[in-house]
């Protein structure tokens, strides 16, 4: 097996107004030596899309269909073996990239993503971290989320459902595993992330998943969902945003990040609950 370097990945950044962090982002994508780095814009004002010409080797203009859309607007520019697809408040640091790369081919898998920590203090910051290290564990999964890496080849002939605005990620995974048998990890590596320590950007990260949960459910209440595998669906963020992260951190942890993740649990019900009224 030929071991794959870091100059054999195509990065792609979907970004918008998203000044916060995209310098950092991207800088470290150039200090990992990433063979390609491409920016889907969707026309930002607030300065990401100055940056995004200075350190790109491409920026894409996207007119705003969408998560799915946009990234597959990047996978069509890329030419390497891997593609890497980072949020534009990820960091990559040293090392990691290498790390989710040979994750990927000792394991054999199709897809690995890394694990992310927050960077800063506070309870939000902490929240977040209890959260992330209690459900995103290494290991293999069904399901994995940016910051993602594919084998090329196979997300280019298999790329996001551009109609998919947060689900983009799980229905690839079902799609490929469902398809030809693809398998997924959480790797090793660890990335970090900038400028998503308020309140107010803990809420807008739960009405994603929210708008995807009614995405997904809705999706499989089409192709013939029994009741008890809704009643799983309508269970799960319960289950993945309160109990396990709750269960797996120390007491102490635990117990300072519990107003974090009732928060993120009931809105990320509101914004299902939401999403699913505008669909009536």
């Amino acid at each position: 097996m030929t071991q794959l370097t870091t100059a054999d990945v195509s990065a792609i950044v979907c970004t918008m107004n998203s000044i916060s962090g995209i310098q950092k982002c991207l800088d470290s994508l150039r200090e990992a030596n990433v063979g390609q780095l491409i920016v889907v814009d969707a026309h930002s004002t607030d300065g990401t899309a100055e940056i995004a010409q200075e350190k790109a080797d491409r920026v894409i203009q996207d007119p705003g269909l969408g998560l799915g859309a946009a990234r597959n607007m990047g996978i069509a520019h890329t030419s390497a073996t891997l593609i890497l697809n980072m949020g534009s408040d990820n960091v990559m640091p040293p090392g990691e990239l290498e790390k989710m790369i040979r994750y990927l081919q000792v394991g054999n898998y199709q897809g690995v993503s890394a694990q992310t920590r927050v960077m800063g203090n506070g309870q939000v910051a902490h929240g977040l971290n209890v959260w992330r290290s209690g459900r995103f564990p290494a290991g293999e999964r069904a399901v994995i989320g940016t910051p993602t890496l594919f084998e090329g080849d196979v997300l280019r002939s298999h790329p996001y459902d551009p109609a998919r605005r947060f689900s983009d990620d799980s229905e690839l995974c079902e799609r490929w595993s469902n398809e030809f048998q693809a398998t997924f990890a959480i790797s090793d590596a660890v990335c970090l992330e900038v400028g998503k320590t308020s309140w107010r950007e803990v809420q807008i990260r739960a009405k994603m998943y929210g708008v995807s949960d009614n995405e997904v459910f809705k999706n499989g209440t089409l192709h013939g969902w029994g009741v008890r595998r809704k009643l799983k669906s309508l269970a799960h963020p319960f289950a993945s945003d309160f109990v396990i992260p709750a269960q797996k951190s120390h007491f102490g942890d635990s117990l300072r990040a519990l107003p974090f993740l009732g928060f993120f649990t009931v809105n990320r019900y509101l914004a299902w609950a939401n999403s699913a009224i505008k669909d009536v």
